[in-house]
C-alpha cells in the first residue's frame, strides 16, 4: 500500500495522544501511555497496524538516539564526584542481582545460560522513566536521587557490554578469541573516540559554527552520531555502543549544550516509538493464560531488586531509609532490557512464550514505579521506626567513631551541599561555632581530613540530633533537597529543643505553609530568590541605577515575604513579645572607617532619621553595652546591633559604609 509507513505512524501517534493525556491524568508516566498504545494498536489487539517491521527499524533509531544522548549527557568530571556510587554502588547492584537472579532461575530448572541471561534483563532499570520521575518530584539532588543517579550511570555503561555478551552466553560466539578480538576492536573504537573528542569534533564544530547555520550543525550532529554507530557496526561491534561512544566524544567539547539541545526532540520522537513498539509486541493474551505467573514474576523482580539495591546502599554506609529509598525507585525493569530480550529471543536464550511472559512483568514493573515511590518513604519510615538505631544509621565504623565534642550556643547545619557547605564556610571564617550532618559517607570522610566539624548521620533520627547537642543549640539550618525529610527533621528539632531558631531551605513555595504549620521559624524558598536575582540582574543590564534596583529588590521582598510571614503568623506557636515583633528583623552592622556614621553621638539621631531603624545594642570590643545612652559616640569598629523592617536596614546599612 502506497505511504503505508506514513499511515501507520499517523495511527500510532494520533492514539498516542489520547492515550498519554488519559495516563498523565491518572499520574502514569507518559511511557507507561505508549506501551499501552502499542499493547493497543498492535496486531494482538486491535490490530491496527498489522506489520510491525517499519515501526521497529524506527524504535531502532531511538535506541540509538537514547545512548547518544547518554553519552553527551556523560560527564566525567561527574562521574568522578559520584565514583563510589557508581562503581561500587553500580558495580555490587548489577553483579549481585544477576548472581541471585541466575540462582533463582537455576532452582526453577533453566540453563546456567539462561539464568544468567535472565540475571541480565532484571539487573537493569529504567533510565527514561526513573529520571523523569525524580525530575519532577524535584528528587534529583535528594540523597537518594543521587544513589540512583549513580547506579542508573553504571547500569547505563553496561548495556553495551552486556548487549556484546550476549551472543557469547547463547554459543554462539566463537570461544575466547572471539571475545578477545571483539574487547581489541572496542578499545580501538574507544582510542579512535578519544582522539576524535581532543582534536577531529572540536575543528569540524569551529568550521560548522563560522557558517551559523543551525540546520549545518543539526546535520552534523547526527553525521557524527549515526556515522559513528555504523562504522562499529561495519567492524563487527553493536549500533549503541558507536552511538555512545559519538556521544562521549561531543560531550567533551564546548558545544556539547548546544548538541544536546538540538537532540533531544529527535530523540523525545523516536523514544516514543521505541516504547510503542514495545507495546506492540506484547500478546495480551499472555496475561490471560498465565496471570498468576506474570504477578509472581512482578514481586519477584521488585522484592529481588528492592532487597539487593537497600543492601548495596547499606553496604556503601548509606543510612537504612535512604537505601530502601533508592531501592524502591530502581525496583522496576529498564528500557534496554527490552532491547536485550530481543537479542536473548533471537539467539535462542528465550522462546517466544517466555519472552511474552517477560514482557508483560516489564511492563507491569514500570507502570508500577509511580507506585513505589510514593510508598517508598512511608515504607522506609515503618521499616527504619521499628529497627535499632544502630541498624539503621549507616556506615557502623563512621558513626561509632565519631568522638563527642562539647558544644553550646552552636550552629547545626543538616546537608553538605553547596548551601550547607558556603555556610560552614562562612561560620568557621567567623570563628562561630557549628556542626555538620551528612548522609554520605565518603563526604564525611573527605571533610573530616580537611579539619571540618562533621557527623555522619541521618538528622530525622534523634540519637543523631543529640550527638549533635541539639538541647545546647542556638540554630539550626536544614539544607537539603528532600522536603519529606526536612519537614520530619524540623519537627524532631522543635521537639527536642523548642527554643531553637528553625531555617529551612527548600524549592517551591508551596512547601512553605508545612513547614510553617511544624513551628519552623524561617523559610527560604529557592523559587522566590531566584526570581529576586533574575530581576535584579535584568535591571543591572539596564543601567538602572544600583539604589533603584535594590527599591525594586525590597518591594519585590517585602511583598512576598509578607505573604510568607502571613503564613508563618497563622502557624505560629510563639507567645509574649514576639507576636509584636512579626514583620521586624535584627541585624548587626561594624562601623567602617570615614562612614557617615563614624564619631557622630546617638543624640543626633542620624540612624533613625535617615532609615527608621533602632539601635538595641552596641558591642566594643569585649564590652557589651544593651539600650545605649544617647551620649555615646560611635568609633570605628564597634558592631552596632539595629532593630528594623529589611528595607530600613538596607538603608541604614549604608550609613555604616565608608564613603567614596
Amino acid at each position: 500500500m502506497e505511504y503505508a509507513a506514513l499511515q501507520d505512524l499517523a495511527i500510532l501517534f494520533g492514539l498516542a495522544l489520547v492515550t498519554v493525556i488519559l495516563f498523565q491524568r491518572l499520574l502514569f508516566p507518559s511511557i507507561i501511555g505508549f506501551l499501552v498504545t502499542g499493547i493497543l494498536a498492535g496486531p494482538y489487539a486491535l490490530a491496527f497496524i498489522k506489520d510491525t517491521h517499519q515501526v521497529e527499524q524506527m524504535a531502532e533509531i531511538g535506541v540509538v538516539l537514547l545512548l547518544f544522548t547518554i553519552g553527551i549527557e556523560f560527564s566525567l568530571k561527574e562521574l568522578l564526584r559520584i565514583r563510589h556510587l557508581v562503581l561500587w554502588g553500580g558495580g555490587l547492584q548489577v553483579v549481585l542481582t544477576i548472581l541471585a537472579v541466575a540462582a533463582l532461575g537455576a532452582f526453577f530448572g533453566y540453563s546456567a545460560r539462561q539464568a544468567v541471561f535472565f540475571g541480565f534483563l532484571a539487573a537493569l532499570s529504567s533510565t527514561a522513566i526513573l529520571m523523569k520521575l525524580l525530575v519532577d518530584a524535584g528528587e534529583m539532588d535528594a540523597p537518594h536521587g543521587k544513589t540512583a543517579l549513580g547506579i542508573l550511570i553504571f547500569q547505563d555503561l553496561c548495556v553495551v557490554p552486556l548487549m556484546l555478551f550476549t551472543p557469547f552466553l547463547a554459543g554462539v560466539g566463537e570461544g575466547m578469541g572471539e571475545v578477545l578480538l571483539v574487547s581489541a576492536k572496542a578499545a580501538a573504537v574507544l582510542l579512535a573516540a578519544h582522539y576524535s573528542a581532543r582534536f577531529l569534533v572540536p575543528w569540524i564544530f569551529q568550521q560548522v559554527v563560522r557558517t551559523r547555520s543551525r540546520e549545518l550543525f543539526i546535520l552534523t550532529i547526527i553525521f557524527i552520531g549515526f556515522g559513528t554507530a555504523w562504522i562499529t557496526a561495519k567492524v563487527g561491534l553493536s549500533l549503541a555502543l558507536g552511538a555512545f561512544i559519538a556521544g562521549l566524544a561531543i560531550s567533551e567539547s564546548e558545544y556539547s549544550h548546544q548538541a544536546l539541545g538540538d537532540m533531544i526532540p529527535f530523540r523525545e520522537a523516536f523514544m516514543s516509538l521505541f516504547f510503542i513498539s514495545v507495546g506492540m509486541l506484547l500478546d495480551p493474551a499472555v496475561l490471560v493464560k498465565y496471570p498468576l505467573l506474570v504477578a509472581s514474576l512482578v514481586l519477584a523482580i521488585i522484592l529481588v531488586k528492592t532487597l539487593i539495591t537497600s543492601g548495596v546502599a547499606m553496604t556503601l554506609g548509606l543510612p537504612m531509609r535512604i537505601a530502601i529509598l533508592a531501592a524502591l525507585s530502581l525496583a522496576q525493569i529498564g528500557e534496554f532490557s527490552f532491547v536485550l530480550s530481543q537479542t536473548g529471543l533471537k539467539h535462542g536464550l528465550l522462546s517466544e512464550e517466555m519472552y511474552q511472559i517477560f514482557l508483560a512483568a516489564s511492563i507491569a514493573t514500570m507502570g508500577l514505579t509511580p507506585f513505589c515511590l510514593k510508598i517508598a518513604n512511608p515504607v522506609a519510615d515503618f521499616i527504619v521506626g521499628r529497627l535499632p538505631h544502630s541498624w539503621t544509621r549507616g556506615r557502623g565504623f563512621l558513626a561509632a567513631g565519631e568522638k563527642k565534642v562539647a558544644l553550646s550556643d552552636h550552629v547545626i547545619i543538616v546537608g553538605f551541599g553547596e548551601n550547607g557547605k558556603n555556610l560552614a564556610k562562612v561560620l568557621k571564617y567567623l570563628k562561630i561555632a557549628h556542626v555538620v550532618i551528612e548522609t554520605n559517607p565518603f563526604t564525611v570522610s573527605a571533610e573530616k581530613k580537611k579539619g571540618e566539624h562533621i557527623i555522619f548521620g541521618d538528622a530525622s533520627k534523634p540519637e543523631v540530633l543529640e550527638h549533635a547537642h541539639i538541647e545546647n543549640a542556638r540554630i539550626m539550618v536544614i539544607a537539603i533537597s528532600d522536603a519529606a525529610a526536612s519537614r520530619r527533621i524540623a519537627a524532631l528539632a522543635r521537639q527536642l529543643n523548642p527554643m531553637i531558631h528553625v531555617i529551612v531551605r527548600t524549592r517551591y513555595i508551596l512547601e512553605v505553609e508545612p513547614l510553617y504549620r511544624l513551628g519552623v521559624n524561617e523559610v527560604i524558598p529557592e523559587e522566590f530568590e531566584t526570581s529576586v536575582e533574575i530581576l535584579s540582574r535584568v535591571l543591572k543590564k539596564f543601567l538602572v541605577p544600583q539604589d533603584v534596583i535594590e527599591n525594586c529588590v525590597a518591594d519585590v521582598r517585602r511583598d512576598g515575604y509578607e505573604m510568607l510571614r502571613s503564613v508563618s503568623r497563622r502557624h505560629s506557636h510563639a507567645v509574649g513579645i514576639a507576636g509584636f515583633l512579626a514583620g521586624a528583623e535584627i541585624g548587626t552592622f561594624t562601623v567602617q572607617k570615614g562612614s557617615s556614621i563614624e564619631g557622630r553621638s546617638l543624640r543626633e539621631g542620624l540612624v533613625r532619621s535617615r532609615s527608621g531603624a533602632t539601635i538595641l545594642a552596641i558591642k566594643r570590643g569585649a564590652e557589651v553595652v544593651a539600650n545605649p545612652d544617647p551620649v555615646w559616640e560611635l568609633r570605628h569598629g564597634d558592631i552596632v546591633l539595629l532593630l528594623g523592617a529589611k528595607e530600613q536596614l538596607a538603608a541604614a546599612g549604608r550609613l555604616f559604609e565608608t564613603l567614596k
